[in-house]
């Protein structure tokens, strides 16, 4: 064993995923051999899937998947470059109008993934004597957007607008300041406290960025975000998205005033050394959110579900946080219990997510149960009575 490979196989998460698979419930890299659906096939068996981001239930959608297979006959597969150079197509500019249209702002730009949206961004806007504020259950990709920043980084406590405030008044006057937060957060399904933190950015006089990977699709008038949701577009300097979830697809945008995209355009890494958008992932976003616009009634059908699932979860006494969107944490607050029910669950024909630390505390660890547009009542109460039956088995169920 080499030196490199002798230190890393003694981190914590290493020996945790050798026990875990030791003992039969290492709950990672589950291989599906069907098409993402509210029913996937795994290892030759069919679970239900409550695991997926594809709120709306798209990626089965035959508009979708002929916009990828039409792009990729007149494309090619790739762009063999990116977007500052040979990579623009005619369909990244025209989505990207499209975006920035939907989202009410002047203009956007595609990236290849969410993740390098949020780190090419966030790295880049603010300069040394600035100052970024982050919520600090913000996602991993503005955490390390920010990382790679040299301005000053202030963490606020989680949608506490007291802590916030605190943190703005360190701020020196005539510095750039910038809030990036969540609209939905992906983990605990909560929603942003955004008429408190646009109230605090008028008070200091600072930008605000809100990240709507979790929100599009889910919140607002045709599924168009928390800022929307709130009546606060205009309040919001920018606003990110991703595709990979009610899209349908992988990538990513920023959208904002003339002024900051073409700031970025020349100054954000990711952006600019990364391949652009496949032809297929961008004509798969572009027909997704055509249907997002002229189906409102898949957003309202999630809704049904997610009121239904939410009470039911209530009602048997699971504890599940602060949440009121299709996210729906149902708390264990055990590594490994987690991962024995989540394993009892696929047992039952049930595929949910585990989270564990440390992408949480020890102590808040959860199963991410998530909700879909196209899942059935039926499908919905046979998890909801086999999460009871199990919960009820491991002292889970508050009486």
């Amino acid at each position: 064993m080499t030196q490199l490979e002798d230190r890393l196989s003694k981190f914590d998460l290493a020996i945790q995923a050798k026990q875990a698979k030791a003992v039969g419930i290492y709950p990672y890299f589950r291989e599906i051999e069907s098409d993402q659906d509210t029913e996937v096939v795994i290892s030759g068996k069919r679970v239900l899937m409550f695991g997926s981001n594809a709120y709306l239930g798209l990626t089965n959608h035959p508009k979708v998947k002929e916009a990828a297979i039409e792009a990729t006959r007149k494309y090619g597969t790739g762009c063999a470059g990116s977007r500052f150079l040979n990579g623009t197509l005619d369909i990244h500019l025209k989505l990207e109008r499209k975006l920035a249209d939907f989202v009410g702002k002047e203009d956007a730009i595609i990236y290849s993934t969410g993740f390098q949206v949020n780190l090419g961004v966030v790295s880049c806007l603010t300069g040394r004597e600035d100052y970024i504020l982050w919520d600090e259950l913000d996602h991993a990709s503005i955490i390390e957007g920010h990382r790679l920043s040299f301005s000053n980084k202030l963490k606020f406590k989680h949608n506490d607008m007291d802590s916030l405030e605190k943190q703005l008044q360190k701020c020196e006057d005539g510095r750039l300041k910038l809030i990036v937060v969540d609209g939905v957060f992906s983990m605990e399904g909560d929603i942003a406290d955004l008429p408190g933190i646009v109230a605090l950015s008028r008070k200091y006089n600072a930008s605000l960025m809100v990240d709507e990977a979790h929100g599009l699709g889910v919140l607002g008038e045709y599924g168009k975000g928390t800022c929307s949701h709130f009546g606060l577009t205009d309040d919001v300097d920018l606003i990110m998205g991703t595709f990979s979830k009610s899209l349908a697809s992988i990538g990513g945008f920023i959208a904002s005033s003339n002024e900051v995209v073409n700031y970025l355009r020349h100054y954000s890494r990711s952006y600019i050394f990364s391949a652009s958008s496949t032809p297929a992932s961008t004509a798969a976003a572009d027909a997704a959110l055509d249907i997002m616009m002229s189906e409102p009634e898949r957003i309202d059908n999630l809704w049904k579900l997610t009121n239904y699932a939410l009470k039911g979860f209530r009602e048997m006494g699971c504890e599940i946080g602060r949440t009121s969107t299709p996210i729906i944490p149902l708390f264990i607050r055990d590594n490994n219990t987690t991962f024995t029910i989540v394993r009892e669950l696929f047992d039952a024909g049930i595929f949910v997510n585990p989270v564990v630390s440390p992408a949480v505390a020890p102590h808040d660890t959860l199963i991410r149960f998530s909700l879909m547009a196209t899942h059935r009542f039926d499908q919905l109460d046979y998890a909801l009575e086999t999460i009871q039956k199990l919960f009820r088995a491991h002292g889970l169920l508050k009486s």
